[in-house]
């Protein structure tokens, strides 16, 4: 390993007697000491041999919708910031910042009319 220094992130699924996610635990080195509990999770990964994304992706049974939309949402948006940081693309990060907003009001319409 060529790192000076490494960092750890653990992932803990916990799963009920059908494998369907029920908890979703993690702790990081460079994180708030402890155990952290969350409801969903996205991860994405590039295999640069392949040429490939790849991603994991899990929610709970408590997840709700209107959760679930906000948690979208609010990944869009980090997506655009991190799309600027890696490319300094302002242009297209702004696109991706535009559809985040056109989304999140589309999630309200549709609850408001729900």
């Amino acid at each position: 390993m060529l790192a000076t220094r490494v960092s750890t992130i653990s992932l803990m699924i916990g799963l009920d007697k059908n494998n369907i996610p029920e908890k979703i635990n993690w702790e990081a080195t460079d994180a708030a000491p402890g155990i952290h509990e969350s409801n969903a999770m996205l991860l994405a990964l590039w295999d640069h041999r392949d040429k490939t994304g790849m991603s994991i992706d899990i929610w709970t049974k408590e997840m709700t919708v209107p959760e679930m939309n906000l948690f979208f949402y609010q990944t869009i948006s980090t997506l655009a910031d991190t799309f600027l940081r890696a490319t300094n693309n302002k242009l297209l990060s702004d696109d991706i910042k535009n559809f985040a907003r056109e989304f999140i009001e589309k999630v309200k319409k549709s609850e408001k009319a729900g």
